[in-house]
């Protein structure tokens, strides 16, 4: 039984990690460099990360500096930027590309609360399957016989205990989204 609350958790775990990662990906007015962590350049015909070419910094909060090791990658760079989903445009200075982040209009950090809340709810609803899943174990071991009734309703107890408190945390998670989102 302690095995099936233990995966349980390790899962709920992973869902709220899921959610937080999409939300660094999710452009909220502020610079930051995680946006451009799925951005990749054509280095010398191979798609490599932005990353692993440059060096990425946020002198301001509405500025990301990207410095390429290599000059000759600036053009490369600034296509794979204009090509994004990102809808920013670079400008590049022969040394490096700088890339402002203008102020989000009222009606775009409105589409994007809207996102962040269908992401929330999609965890939300990946933490209940997890539940969901560990009560038909706790239920198969029972009818197995290889724990009582007893100890299979202190198991859905406890599981229960736990979806609660990913749900909330997500929630949390959320809440502050939204609000970094609306903030001007």
């Amino acid at each position: 039984m302690q095995q099936i609350i233990s995966n349980c958790e390790e899962r709920m775990k992973k869902c709220v990690a899921s959610l937080e990662g999409e939300y660094q990906n999710l452009r909220t007015g502020r610079a930051s460099t995680a946006l451009f962590d799925k951005i990749k350049v054509d280095y010398y015909g191979a798609e490599t990360p932005l990353n692993q070419v440059a060096s990425l910094s946020v002198p301001e909060a509405r500025l990301v500096v990207i410095q390429p090791w290599d000059k000759s990658l600036l053009p490369a760079i600034e296509k794979a930027i204009q090509k994004s989903e990102l809808g920013l445009n670079p400008n590049n200075d022969g040394k490096l590309i700088r890339v402002n982040f203008p102020s989000l209009t009222e009606q775009r950090r409105k589409e994007l609360a809207k996102q962040s809340k269908q992401m929330a709810e999609q965890s939300k609803v990946a933490v209940r399957n997890v539940r969901r899943d560990a009560m038909d174990d706790l239920k198969k071991k029972q009818k197995a016989g290889e724990i009582s009734e007893d100890e299979q309703k202190e198991g859905e107890t406890k599981i229960q205990k736990l979806t609660d408190n990913y749900v909330a945390e997500v929630q949390k998670i959320a809440d502050a989204k939204e609000k970094e989102i609306m903030e001007i």
